[in-house]
């Protein structure tokens, strides 16, 4: 669709597994395997599952910063996975990525400003003094002082490094971010006040997010859309105030009945599901989820199910909700 930014189809990442004396291919590891969605302009969709789940491979693959194995990425028009040197180049200033833990992301031998004002020149978005005044306003856009252009990461704390890390992003002025896991990091206190730093920044530059996280009460502070992900698949998306009033995916469910209230007095039932995630090496046949589902039924185990519109734009892989077939 013309409003979309990113379209996503069927993107595939399989990791070799190599063992024997010559180190060849005996498995692959299916991290990400069929994914698709689109997000459109000034929209966050949120990827959300649990550790392994694939999500973080997902986010790399969009930005090539790891090389899938099959698939489709086209943002604003452009085949990113096809793009030439130059191309992708380009593509890179206008796709950004903040990543999870912002210490180990940041240079610790330069100071903020030294690492800004590289960025700034490298792209030839500013010179001379130029390059100083940007990286002040840079800085007074993530509510940091202009002082802190001659401290060193190892100065900040948690919360203030990471906004160290949303202004590398947006040095290049993108209309795309990747947030991976951005607030995880921080302490509860510190996670609000990033979430609304990204909130206020998204309404103030126009700028579209994937934000990927394992925390529901994150996800459903920032998001429009949510996907949740399961063993490298997407098993349900929806606008985000439909996926949290009416989850329909038993899986999708689980990770709310499991997510904490912050009521003492509040009664709900919990779910509780049995094993473990299995091995995205050698995945279950049909449904990935149907080892660990309380409503399972004959033919999950055969039949893959594909997303199937349960409504309103709500998508579920289920087959509990598949459309009848005739």
């Amino acid at each position: 669709m013309s409003g979309d930014l990113l379209v996503v189809r069927d993107l595939v990442k399989h990791f070799p597994v190599r063992g024997g004396v010559f180190g060849r291919a005996v498995a692959s590891v299916r991290a990400v395997d069929g994914v698709s969605f689109s997000i459109p302009r000034g929209a966050t969709l949120s990827l959300v599952g649990e550790s392994g789940s694939g999500k973080t491979t997902t986010g790399r693959l969009v930005l090539r910063l790891v090389e899938p194995t099959s698939g489709e990425v086209s943002f604003d028009g452009t085949d990113v996975l096809r793009a030439d040197r130059g191309t992708l180049r380009a593509l890179r200033k206008r796709m950004q990525i903040i990543f999870q833990d912002p210490y180990a992301s940041l240079n610790p031998r330069m100071t903020v400003g030294g690492m800004l004002g590289e960025i700034l020149r490298v792209h030839r978005l500013a010179r001379g003094a130029a390059v100083a005044a940007r990286v002040a306003e840079l800085l007074d856009l993530v509510g940091l002082p202009g002082a802190a252009a001659d401290r060193y990461p190892h100065e900040f704390s948690g919360g203030q490094r990471q906004r160290v890390g949303i202004a590398r992003a947006l040095a290049v002025e993108p209309e795309f971010i990747i947030a991976d896991e951005p607030v995880s990091a921080l302490d509860v206190s510190i996670q609000a006040q990033i979430l609304n730093l990204l909130k206020d920044l998204q309404e103030r530059l126009g700028l579209t997010y994937l934000f990927i996280s394992h925390d529901l009460a994150v996800v459903r502070h920032i998001s429009t859309h949510v996907a949740v992900m399961y063993l490298g698949r997407i098993v349900e998306t929806a606008p985000a105030a439909d996926l949290f009033a009416a989850p329909v995916h038993p899986y999708t469910k689980a990770l709310l009945a499991a997510a904490p209230v912050p009521d003492p007095a509040a009664r709900r039932d919990r779910l509780v599901l049995a094993g473990d995630v299995p091995s995205p090496i050698n995945p279950p046949s049909g449904c990935p989820f149907h080892p660990r589902c309380p409503d399972v039924r004959p033919e999950c185990p055969r039949t893959a199910q594909r997303l199937a519109d349960t409504g309103s734009g709500h998508f579920a892989a289920c087959a509990v909700h598949a459309p009848e077939r005739h």
